[in-house]
């Protein structure tokens, strides 16, 4: 009997830390009043330098995607892909990424993504990569969101078609 009740309190135990672990991570995420859906990382191929990260951000009293980064990539950027003419130019943002009070702001191919740049190996398909958001709330205070996010050949439920991240004309 006393070996079944030593068993049943570490079980115990170790439920409760399980469940204490989990509910600390979600306050750390939580903290941030941030929250990040449909993330994903294109694909790369051996020798290939860049490749861009998406996602969609919602900051419940708004904050600024100040950076990232990742073990996966020696610079990691936030940046900024636009059309000038018929140019694509693309630029890291100075000072961060505006995300407004509960509005969703959408990174995604042809316009703000996370560029990881560097790459220090090929990201394959239906692998996974860290990536560490960090954000600026008004009061000036940081808080890092650690994500673990896919990588695929395109955003989660897309049909293709051109993203501008395929367009031949690009300048940094």
């Amino acid at each position: 009997m006393k070996l079944a009740a030593k068993i049943t309190l570490k079980l115990t135990t170790l439920a409760l830390f399980t469940t204490l672990a989990c509910a600390s991570a979600m306050a750390q995420t939580g903290a941030s009043g941030v929250d990040v859906k449909d993330a994903w990382v294109r694909t790369s191929v051996q020798g290939q330098k860049a490749t861009g990260a998406f996602m969609k951000i919602t900051a419940k009293d708004g904050a600024q995607l100040v950076s990232a980064s990742s073990p996966v990539a020696g610079v990691t950027e936030v940046h900024e892909m636009k059309m000038d003419g018929d140019v694509m130019k693309m630029r890291a943002v100075p000072g961060g990424l505006p995300l407004p009070a509960g509005k969703t702001v959408e990174l995604k191919p042809g316009g703000y993504h996370v560029m990881l740049m560097d790459l220090k190996a090929a990201l394959p398909k239906d692998s996974t990569i860290p990536l560490t958001l960090v954000f600026k709330d008004a009061k000036g205070v940081q808080s890092k969101l650690e994500l673990k996010v896919p990588v695929t050949t395109a955003a989660p439920g897309a049909k293709g078609g051109k993203d501008g991240m395929e367009a031949g004309k690009h300048s940094h």
